[in-house]
């Protein structure tokens, strides 16, 4: 438990080094292998204030298990995610500008750079608007991502939602969302991006999935 408050905590400093958050919103939690537990970020706690020590631990129904702070008022929305995605060890939540621009249009990223068929392996799509308060967001963030190769997807009228195998791969995924929302955007005022072929989406995914990168020796 105390490596998994320690990461959590030392993560959200990535959201402000890329410039996702502003004040104290945005959130990273991360599961407790082998329990049915995952650690978050307290409500309205100040990211220079954040420690291990005050980081709030909650069951998968997002009730406070452990931790003097009330948890972070997106809670529920991890919750749902981890009761409903077993693979999932990691959910973030950012207001980041660019991604959060095209939430507020409503409007997919579509996959035009291969720095999005990489880590995305297609687009990042859209979900539902969702009141914040209950787990609405956590079921729109599971029926948008589950059966797609994104791990980001734009709340529409909200923000970016990402899953990772871990938090710090969900935390790679926001900073990589945020990145190619910005591209897409800037493109876009030159012209139209040019689409690349769904059969080349395929192969750069894969190779990036399974080939870039060190692998641990067999």
């Amino acid at each position: 438990m105390k490596n998994i408050r320690r990461a959590v905590a030392d993560l959200h400093a990535e959201l402000v080094r890329y410039g996702l958050v502003v004040w104290t919103a945005g959130n990273v939690s991360g599961r407790v292998p082998g329990e049915d537990l995952f650690v978050i970020k307290p409500s309205g706690v100040s990211y220079d204030e954040l420690t291990p020590e005050n980081m709030v631990v909650c069951d998968l129904d997002g009730n406070l298990v452990e931790g003097e702070h009330a948890p972070s008022s997106d809670t529920a929305a991890h919750a749902y995610v981890y009761r409903n995605l077993p693979e999932v060890g990691g959910v973030v939540h950012t207001h980041s500008t660019y991604a959060s621009a095209w939430a507020a249009r409503g409007e997919a990223i579509p996959c035009v750079l291969t720095a999005m068929a990489d880590e995305f392996g297609g687009e990042i799509p859209v979900g539902p608007f969702a009141l914040i308060g209950d787990d609405s967001i956590g079921q729109g963030i599971v029926e948008t991502l589950k059966g797609h190769r994104s791990k980001a997807v734009l709340m529409r009228n909200h923000g970016v939602f990402t899953i990772g195998k871990d938090a710090k791969a969900a935390v790679k995924a926001a900073v990589m969302c945020e990145d190619v929302a910005r591209t897409v955007h800037v493109a876009r005022q030159l012209g139209e991006p040019l689409p690349i072929a769904q059969d080349d989406i395929d192969r750069l995914y894969d190779r990036y999935q399974n080939v870039y990168g060190q692998r641990s020796p067999r």
